[in-house]
């Protein structure tokens, strides 16, 4: 029920940083719990991070753990992941999602709205 659209995503060297962003329509984003996931050719798709509706959960996968940072600005309707020390394992499609549920889940069937994804390349 909400459009979203990411952004920040590009080829980076292992040890590196990016910060990916997600824009979302309307004036409900602080009703909608975010999430981010990542797909990586041949696999399916993985949880990586979700936050609250405002801002004071989180939950994220093992293997971004300490590395990863989720976090929200409801005044900007923007949800973002700040991804430090990248592997080349992260390199996959990152999508972000709403849920209109009031948890956070790691369930990707949990979410309603989904962006179009961005392109995240980890080079050794």
């Amino acid at each position: 029920q909400v459009q979203l659209v990411e952004s920040g995503g590009g080829l980076v060297q292992a040890g590196g940083s990016l910060r990916l962003s997600c824009a979302a329509s309307g004036r409900t984003f602080n009703n909608y719990v975010m999430g981010w996931f990542r797909q990586a050719p041949g696999k399916e798709r993985d949880f990586v991070a979700a936050i609250s509706r405002s801002g004071g959960s989180t939950l994220y996968a093992d293997s971004v753990k300490g590395r990863f940072t989720i976090s929200r600005d409801n005044a900007k309707n923007t949800v973002y992941l700040q991804m430090n020390t990248l592997k080349p394992e992260d390199t996959a499609v990152y999508y972000c999602a709403a849920d209109e549920s009031r948890m956070i889940a790691s369930n990707w069937r949990r979410y309603d709205s989904w962006g179009q994804g961005t392109q995240v390349t980890v080079s050794s």
